[in-house]
């Protein structure tokens, strides 16, 4: 009588184990209706709020010993009774470490930030390099402790999507599964970073996922809620800016300024982000004509640093203590005037000379630094009708960090959440509106999608330019016994006439060679060294191609809107 008992046993363990892989196949590729999915939102918030704490206390403890200050929020002021040479050395020094830990573990020698997310979201089925994402979250903590002006966002995002990438690996998630909980883990990490998780929730879908599905909002918000909890258990409910009274609007009339403010916002979030291209054309340009070994250019740039730091201590690190200053209007116009054009120049440099961190914290200082300035203009020009000059930094510190970020929608709120000035939201989202309009004609919607359209990925210009990228001819031709293949006569008198396709090509090669050909299928053929005959692989057709295009940009649509 055992062995039926036994059959038994056996036949419900079979029967809880394939319903085990249906649950969790169901969980790869539908996740985010799935309730499960939400508990694993909650996991990888966890992870990911608590390596946006330890990053940033990792900068603050090596400042802290680095130079010598008790405390690294006061770091500028601090700083100025140092010796003028450790200025210089330490700066130098975390460069030079920069190189060589970039040169030894990220190809190309560049930091891994932000656009490598986004592009990871589109075309990496939400997956970043894990490699070369550690060497980035590194070189990024030594130059934010060592001096280097930047920010902390851009590697505290990588950082987390790296934890979503080795637990979309784990689980073998696809498609929306993946890109979801990339999401999740980008607004835990801003979340847990700035104390601001409306802003890191929005953040994770206006700038990484690049849309407002209704199926990706739950997980992000719970993932959002968890990094937040995690700030405030080590630093208290207070905000990131402390500011000495609350600013409102003296007459609406005021509000034509702050649409000029807005404009004027626009052209410096536009002057810093092609300063830091130019520097990084200039300095590769000059390093190739030299001769120097990449891993120099991150300790040159921090020499330049450091020589500017010696007079110019407010540059150092992420300048939260400047930051509050002028929000605070505890600066006259010129300070102001002059720290904007200190500060745009060492972030050029820093970023520029391929040493590490993120460009949303400078941006939120040189925003407030030009605020204050044309406070106090506008202020004086017409004071009866004028509120505080703190109002036009707080305004300045969005409008710039906006256009530079293209996310005007996250990052109105992340200042309101920043600051904790909710009374000023008129102000700061015309504002804002104006200098993202004026500044997304002169790049490429944003400084991240610039950075990708630098390197011939073409994000910015939606899914209907970057999805034909993803797919190789090999992966589209027909080979030579398809049922419908074409004669061999008539490949071989294509490729005689010069035109055909290597098969390590993409659709976005292909598409335009068939419309200047005018031929419904290009011969696909790997071409040998000279004197050799060509290798004819198969033939890829114009109806081929734009079926598989069309099924993704379907693919793509019904993601955006479920």
């Amino acid at each position: 009588m055992a062995a039926p008992r036994a059959t038994k046993d056996w036949t419900f363990i079979d029967t809880a184990l394939a319903r085990g892989r249906r649950g969790w196949a169901l969980l790869r590729d539908e996740g985010p209706g799935q309730l499960q999915f939400w508990f694993l939102a909650l996991l990888i918030g966890t992870a990911s709020g608590f390596a946006a704490l330890f990053f940033r206390m990792g900068v603050e403890i090596l400042q802290a010993w680095l130079y010598g200050v008790d405390d690294v929020n006061r770091l500028a002021s601090a700083a100025r009774d140092l010796p003028w040479y450790l200025f210089i050395i330490i700066p130098t020094i975390g460069g030079l470490t920069v190189g060589l830990i970039l040169f030894k573990l990220s190809p190309g020698g560049r930091v891994r930030s932000v656009a490598e997310v986004i592009e990871g979201a589109a075309l990496r089925d939400g997956r970043v390099e894990t490699k070369a994402g550690l060497a980035s979250a590194a070189a990024s903590l030594i130059t934010l402790g060592s001096g280097g002006s930047s920010g902390r966002e851009g590697p505290v995002v990588h950082l987390a999507a790296l934890i979503s990438s080795w637990v979309n690996d784990l689980i073998k998630a696809r498609g929306v599964t993946a890109r979801d909980l990339l999401g999740c883990a980008v607004a835990a990490a801003v979340s847990a970073s700035f104390n601001a998780p409306i802003a890191g929730a929005l953040f994770a879908m206006e700038v990484v996922l690049r849309h407002f599905a209704i199926h990706a909002f739950a997980p992000i918000v719970i993932a959002s809620a968890v990094g937040t909890v995690i700030n405030r258990l080590q630093f208290g409910g207070v905000t990131e800016f402390a500011l000495d009274r609350q600013s409102a609007l003296e007459f609406y009339v005021e509000l034509p300024a702050f649409l000029l403010l807005g404009l004027v916002c626009g052209a410096v979030a536009v002057v810093l982000m092609r300063a830091v291209f130019w520097t990084d054309d200039v300095a590769e340009a000059m390093r190739a004509k030299l001769g120097v070994p990449d891993w120099v250019r991150p300790g040159v740039a921090g020499a330049i640093l450091g020589c500017i730091a010696i007079f110019f201590p407010q540059i150092i690190g992420v300048g939260y203590e400047t930051t509050s200053l002028a929000l605070t209007g505890q600066m006259a116009f010129g300070t102001a005037v002059l720290l904007t054009v200190v500060k745009v120049a060492a972030v050029a440099i820093t970023m520029g000379g391929r040493m590490g961190g993120g460009i949303f914290s400078p941006s939120l200082m040189v925003g407030a630094l030009v605020g204050l300035a044309f406070g106090l203009v506008a202020t004086k020009i017409a004071p009866e009708v004028s509120g505080a000059e703190t109002l036009y930094a707080l305004a300045g510190m969005g409008a710039v960090a906006a256009a530079v970020l293209g996310a005007p929608v996250s990052t109105t709120l992340i200042v309101f959440e920043l600051t904790g000035d909710w009374q000023t939201g008129l102000a700061v989202m015309v504002a804002v509106s104006t200098s993202t309009a004026l500044a997304s004609r002169f790049i490429d919607k944003s400084f991240f999608l610039t950075q990708l359209e630098r390197r011939d990925v073409h994000l910015s210009k939606g899914p209907q330019a970057y999805l034909l990228c993803m797919f190789r001819v090999a992966n589209v031709m027909r080979p030579p016994d398809h049922a419908n293949a074409v004669p061999t006569d008539d490949v071989w008198a294509a490729l005689e006439a010069g035109v055909f396709i290597d098969p390590n090509a993409t659709l976005e090669v292909a598409m335009p060679m068939f419309e200047e050909t005018a031929r419904m299928w290009l011969p696909v053929a790997r071409i040998g060294d000279s004197g050799q005959a060509p290798q004819i692989l198969g033939t890829l057709h114009h109806v081929d191609a734009l079926r598989r295009y069309n099924a993704a940009l379907a693919a793509t649509a019904a993601e955006e809107h479920s």
